[in-house]
């Protein structure tokens, strides 16, 4: 009689055990299941994000490069163009012939320039690298003369990965054109430290600020908390009524 209450009391026990790690089992699979496909959706957030950005970076690029062709390089071969026309009006003889044969390959050259302006696209940030990347949009706003914009860097070669670089880049960029469309500043600092285990960058303006607590979704300001938040870096603004603003973001490069 003992034994048969042994072997029930053994039976429940050993019931009772496969059925606790048939749980926690089901349990294990759910919740790394779970984490699976927030990871997933991590991962397709980002790539958005980054496909996003990189067409964003992609249509700058072109209108910024198109412009410099077209009304830089353009206009200076146009000037060229326009003083050949006015020498063969003096010449006469093969030397008129010669001149205009080389004012048609410029006229041909004018004409490349200007399609190669409509479809340049350049990789900025993967080509250029981050701090080089800064450098030319602030080389750019310079040009406009609305504004003193200065960037301040110690290191070129900053170590992260060029998809990283250009979330960064746009986030910085988002920044500069908050600033020229809403703040009124008269002077703009940029600052970008980075040491082994972290990337300090630093906006500053001294325009009119605002309150940070009337940030609304969809706003230039949220899409840059987003930006952030998908490379898992810090990002604070600090503003103040006729005082300016600062935005520091915080990347940590051991993170991902």
């Amino acid at each position: 009689m003992e034994e048969n209450n042994l072997v029930i009391i053994f039976t429940i026990t050993l019931f009772i055990v496969v059925l606790t790690m048939i749980f926690i089992y089901a349990v294990f699979i759910k919740k790394k299941t779970t984490l699976l496909i927030e990871q997933k959706e991590k991962d397709l957030r980002f790539e958005k994000e980054l496909a996003t950005s990189q067409v964003e970076m992609k249509e700058q690029t072109l209108n910024y490069m198109g412009q410099e062709l077209h009304d830089d390089l353009g206009q200076k071969l146009s000037v060229v163009r326009l003083r050949q026309n006015q020498l063969i009006t003096k010449l006469k003889g093969p030397e008129k012939e010669d001149l205009t044969e080389l004012n048609e390959l410029l006229g041909e050259c004018i004409q490349d320039i200007r399609n190669l302006s409509k479809t340049l696209i350049t990789e900025q940030i993967i080509h250029f690298g981050l701090a080089e990347s800064i450098e030319r949009e602030v080389h750019r706003i310079k040009k406009l003369k609305l504004l003193k914009i200065e960037f301040i860097t110690q290191k070129q070669d900053i170590d992260i990965s060029p998809k990283h670089g250009l979330i960064l880049f746009r986030i910085v960029q988002e920044s500069i054109n908050n600033i020229l469309k809403h703040s009124k500043a008269k002077n703009v600092s940029i600052q970008m430290e980075d040491d082994c285990e972290k990337l300090h960058i630093s906006i500053s303006d001294n325009g009119k600020g605002f309150d940070t607590s009337m940030i609304q979704d969809g706003s230039g300001l949220k899409n840059m908390e987003l930006r952030a938040k998908l490379i898992h870096a810090e990002l604070s603004i600090h503003s103040e009524l006729n005082k300016g603003t600062q935005t520091l973001i915080t990347y940590h490069k051991n993170l991902l």
